[in-house]
């Protein structure tokens, strides 16, 4: 069984010709690493260097400039849509927050929850009660008022009809001869069902003459 290797321990190279040695070497196989990376994949790269004595060493697949032109515009989306994250979880943590008020407010004004309240509190909690309560009794006069005004419209506009028709009535029984006598409606402008009966038998004064001219028709209006 081959044994563990030991992690290698990085460390820095005090001695300054070797460190200079160690950094041109690892500088070329860097750079080179990463343009077989951009070649085989397809990505772009750019690497800045600054060397301890200040020097600079750059490369990149295109541009530098571009790149990091690239990256700077992409970083600040990220702060942009971190920042937008951070306000939406502060807004539902607020709401959150809000919903648990609201839902407990609800429960004391059903009677409940109430033991946490000192004498202040319910008596704010029974004063809002009681406007809450006039406001519904208010609401619902409003609602028995305007039902009331919707049904006596609805009753005028039926007397108006009725009375529309019992004129209709009276000018075609006029035109055919019929007799009819006045027959009082009932309360509220409408006809009563023994009224409505009156209205079966009728008389005219006109007769009807065959070939023959024998043949006479005579109806009466009957009254209750």
């Amino acid at each position: 069984m081959k044994p563990a290797s030991k992690k290698i321990k990085i460390e820095k190279i005090d001695n300054l010709p070797a460190r200079q040695v160690t950094y041109s070497k690892r500088r070329r196989g860097l750079l080179k690493k990463a343009s077989e990376l951009s070649i085989l994949c397809d990505c772009e790269f750019s690497v800045i260097i600054f060397s301890a004595t200040g020097k600079l060493c750059e490369s990149s697949s295109s541009s530098t400039k571009d790149i990091i032109a690239r990256y700077q515009s992409h970083t600040d989306k990220v702060e942009n849509f971190d920042q937008s994250t951070r306000e939406l979880q502060l807004h539902c943590i607020n709401l959150n927050k809000e919903l648990a008020d609201k839902s407990r407010v609800l429960r004391q004004m059903n009677g409940e929850d109430l033991e946490g309240l000192n004498i202040d509190e319910l008596q704010r909690l029974e004063k809002d009660i009681e406007g809450s309560l006039a406001r519904v009794l208010q609401t619902k006069d409003e609602k028995f008022f305007s039902e009331i005004l919707a049904l006596e419209a609805k009753g005028t506009e039926l007397e108006q009809e009725n009375n529309q028709l019992r004129r209709e009535v009276a000018m075609l029984s006029d035109g055919n001869g019929v007799i009819l006598s006045d027959i009082s409606p009932a309360e509220g402008g409408s006809v009563s069902e023994s009224d409505t009966d009156a209205y079966s038998c009728f008389s005219t004064g006109s007769s009807v003459d065959d070939d023959s001219g024998a043949d006479t028709l005579s109806l009466k209006l009957g009254l209750p």
